[in-house]
């Protein structure tokens, strides 16, 4: 039997944030939820999750739904994304490539 996944507060008023956000860019264009399902490429069902925030939702397919309806994700200069991306790619180029748990004994 499954475990049900538990999200922190903090995750779960992300996710409702977007899919308000996703819900009123849809309104402002005046698109039914059925037009953008179908734009997006999935079920209105699916974009009804989206809207409520349901965290079931495939991220690819919330951060679709949100950049047809001109949800912001990251900064809108695509100059500025490549270079956070840039910086994070130097980040990560100095910390190890592999993650290791270690076993301390402090049994004694």
């Amino acid at each position: 039997m499954a475990v049900p996944k538990v999200h922190a507060p903090m995750t779960l008023e992300a996710i409702c944030l977007l899919g308000n956000r996703v819900r009123l860019g849809r309104k402002e264009r005046r698109w039914t939820v059925a037009e953008l399902a179908e734009r997006v490429g999935v079920s209105p069902v699916t974009i009804r999750k989206v809207e409520t925030g349901d965290p079931t939702v495939a991220l690819g397919t919330a951060f679709e739904a949100a950049v047809l309806v001109g949800v912001s994700l990251f900064h809108p200069d695509a100059s500025r994304r490549v270079l956070e991306a840039e910086l994070v790619d130097a980040r990560l180029a100095v910390l190890p490539s592999v993650i290791r748990t270690s076993h301390i004994d402090d049994n004694f």
